[in-house]
């Protein structure tokens, strides 16, 4: 698999990152990085102790990183969430729904990562 043919997979815009970081090498350098990233995990492990505020900071840098990686699909979802949380006052409604789409789109966009280093 290519590194634009993981882009495809997973709904990212190959053509904005290549603008960004001018460089193939760098752009995969930095996908398979992803696969260490651990905002994912911080939020998950937040929303499971009703930790809004950490909840909140981990789905924001997940989108940061979403963002400057143009994985797009991954984006959108993970800045849905991040907006549900910002107000850190508590459980919304949606939240759970939220974050369920944010799983989904987070474990394809792993999987197709994946696929990179075989």
């Amino acid at each position: 698999m290519t590194i634009q043919e993981c882009y495809e997979a997973i709904g990212g815009n190959y053509e904005d990152v290549l603008r960004r970081l001018r460089s193939e090498v760098l752009i995969r350098k930095f996908t398979l990085k992803f696969l260490e990233d651990q905002s994912y995990s911080l939020l998950k492990q937040a929303l499971g102790d009703n930790n809004y505020e950490e909840a909140f900071r981990g789905a924001h840098t997940l989108k940061g990183v979403c963002q400057n990686l143009s994985f797009d699909r991954l984006y959108e979802v993970s800045s849905e969430l991040t907006e549900l949380l910002r107000d850190r006052t508590g459980e919304k409604p949606g939240i759970p729904e939220a974050m369920e789409k944010v799983t989904k789109e987070y474990e394809a966009t792993i999987e197709e990562i994946k696929k990179l280093q075989e």
